[in-house]
């Protein structure tokens, strides 16, 4: 991580994707707890989340105008779009004015999805492809390091001063980063270049996925993973409440020991990619998550702490083997279209699964649905393991050449010509 870190085109993009997940990771919760305290209704505030998830259907629409245009000033526009699109925000006084918290939140999902593509794009451009593992690594640790902050920092500023702060902090965040990248000095000859024209333009993101055998694969395996790890955000209230008797207010808890694993896994991710290659490390990420859901069916608190650790883990190794897998195996011209169609892959179904756990935690034993979701991901990951070999892993550490100064290749030119006959 230490070595693309080293690079001074990234640092600059790592300083403002740090800014940006700042704004999301403050954002996505608080939106939610403003509906609820203008409604007092879980299903108005829950509807919020699917507001947000709901555009993943345009995703190839998406893909498609990410990849019309040259990536760095895309990049910047995107993120000036997003804080723009947080301004309604800022009229919102009672509950006649939940709707706009909606069109808001539809339209940041919008933004999410776009700027996801792009970045994508981004760092294959300004990363060579042995530092794209080290690369997605860093940004991943980031996140989850926000993650055991950012949505409890927001909710905690909404409460304490209301939300025309939490908007101006979020807004601020888009702003930033728009600033930062536009120091970054990209070479850029013009848009990429076009696949095919009208619908077939559309769906080229789709067909790659379809045609590339170790895309196909991951996306299938993390496909069915996906279809039961959204059950776990209905059950770990049930688990809390039924299991260990506590408040719900413990689930910060437990979602916090959650974020530690996921900074562990950042950090290993590179490591685990290189060992094991991309769809190793992706089975290696949705195989820990099956144990970790077995884990949570029996109610102990010291085995919950360590199931919860686990899954943390597991978060980081998929999205950083996924990431890299597609980068590397996706042409240029296309990175926008399958980033987006990917998303859209993953984050339907489990977007799905979110909504039938919370049908079927009213219905079955907690219990038995985290045995479910264990099951379901033990067999998606051993179905990844065995296509690990689709994507080798690489041989060694990455190598960072040491620059040579002008000087250097005199003295070795001179040495040259004293040994030539």
């Amino acid at each position: 991580m230490r070595t693309v870190l080293r690079r001074p085109d990234f640092r600059l993009l790592f300083a403002a994707l740090v800014a940006s997940m700042a704004a999301e990771s403050i954002l996505l919760l608080a939106l939610a707890v403003w509906v609820k305290d203008l409604t007092g209704s879980d299903s108005m505030a829950g509807a919020t989340i699917f507001a947000v998830i709901a555009p993943m259907a345009l995703a190839p629409l998406v893909g498609w105008v990410v990849d019309r245009y040259r990536r760095r000033p895309f990049f910047i526009a995107a993120n000036l779009v997003a804080a723009v699109l947080l301004g309604p925000l800022l009229t919102v006084r009672d509950r006649a004015d939940v709707w706009v918290i909606y069109v808001v939140a539809a339209l940041y999902g919008l933004s999410y999805i776009t700027l996801t593509a792009v970045l994508n794009a981004l760092i294959r451009q300004l990363v060579p492809a042995e530092l794209l593992p080290d690369a997605n690594g860093a940004l991943q640790t980031v996140r989850q390091g926000l993650r055991l902050i950012g949505p409890l920092a927001g909710a905690g500023v909404y409460a304490a001063v209301g939300g025309w702060l939490l908007v101006t902090l979020a807004m601020s965040g888009f702003l930033i980063a728009a600033a930062v990248v536009g120091r970054l000095r990209v070479e850029e000859n013009g848009p990429p270049r076009r696949v095919g024209r009208g619908p077939a333009e559309l769906g080229a993101g789709l067909r790659h996925l379809a045609g590339e055998a170790a895309l196909r694969r991951a996306l299938l395996g993390y496909g069915l993973g996906s279809l039961v790890m959204g059950f776990t955000e209905s059950l770990i209230f049930a688990y809390v409440d039924l299991g260990l008797g506590r408040d719900a207010a413990f689930v910060g808890v437990l979602v916090m020991v959650q974020g530690v694993g996921g900074l562990v896994g950042g950090l290993f991710s590179a490591a685990v990619v290189r060992r094991f290659g991309e769809v190793g490390a992706l089975a290696a990420g949705v195989t820990f998550f099956g144990p970790a859901a077995l884990a949570l069916a029996y109610p102990r608190l010291w085995l919950g702490v360590v199931a919860l650790l686990l899954a943390g883990v597991s978060l980081p190794l998929t999205m950083v083997g996924l990431n890299t897998l597609v980068q590397r195996r996706t042409p240029p011209a296309l990175l926008g279209r399958v980033t987006a169609a990917a998303e859209a892959l993953v984050s339907g179904p489990q977007a799905a699964s979110i909504g039938t756990g919370a049908l079927l935690v009213g219905v079955l034993d907690y219990r038995l649905l985290f045995a479910l979701v264990g099951a379901v991901t033990t067999v998606a990951g051993l179905y990844l393991w065995r296509g690990r070999g689709l994507t080798p892993p690489a041989v060694g550490a990455p190598r960072v050449p040491t620059p040579r100064r002008p000087l250097d290749d005199e003295v070795l030119a001179a040495a040259r010509r004293r040994r030539a006959p």
